[in-house]
């Protein structure tokens, strides 16, 4: 059973956006320090065709985030390609994020075949504990390099489900952020990272 009933659901696809530069109407940054690249390229290995948004920057932690939407609940689902790196090749979607160092991030990692789900406060970045567990680091996962998998949080209060192909791996509860936040798209370090059709609903 979800933690969230979706009423109302949009997807982007960024075909329709130009290639070669970031997508209109959001806004890419980094936590920490670094120059992180989000832009509009054309794939052939894309979910739908022809376009997906790809990082190839390097910082900290690389985000790009929606600017129009931010909800306080729902959920949002993206599917995402790791392609290269070799200090990380992370994947990961952010919700409730205040500013470039308060959100919450989960994310997926084809180099450690984790999925982990964190909060980011004043820019130090720390694991949450999973509900019903007691120690321990996320989870162990499949993420495989050079395909596409699916990523997928739902959020409501302070309780937040992850599931990843369509798999429900684990729920989480903190109370740090609770206000309405824009959501969007992460990644760490020298990942090389493809995401396409970045789906919301609430």
């Amino acid at each position: 059973m979800g933690l969230v009933a979706v009423a109302n659901a949009d997807t982007i696809s960024f075909d329709d956006a130009p290639a070669g530069q970031p997508p209109p109407g959001w806004t890419a940054g980094v936590t920490g320090k670094g120059s992180p690249h989000w832009s509009v390229e054309a794939d052939e290995s894309a979910v739908s065709a022809p376009h997906v948004l790809k990082q190839t920057g390097k910082g900290t932690y690389p985000w790009c985030v929606l600017n129009e939407v931010a909800p306080a609940d729902g959920l949002v689902e993206v599917r995402f390609k790791p392609v290269a790196g070799k200090e990380d090749q992370a994947a990961g979607i952010v919700w409730r994020f205040q500013d470039a160092d308060n959100y919450y991030v989960c994310r997926a990692n084809a180099l450690e075949n984790n999925v982990v789900l964190y909060k980011v406060k004043k820019g130090r970045r720390t694991p949450l504990g999973i509900v019903g567990r007691k120690g321990g680091y996320g989870v162990r996962a499949n993420v495989p390099r050079g395909q596409w998998s699916t990523l997928r949080v739902e959020f409501n209060g302070p309780r937040f489900a992850v599931l990843l192909n369509g798999e429900r791996l684990f729920e989480v509860e903190d109370d740090t952020f609770t206000a309405a936040g824009q959501i969007g798209l992460w990644t760490k370090a020298d990942s090389v990272t493809l995401f396409d059709d970045f789906w919301f609903g609430k």
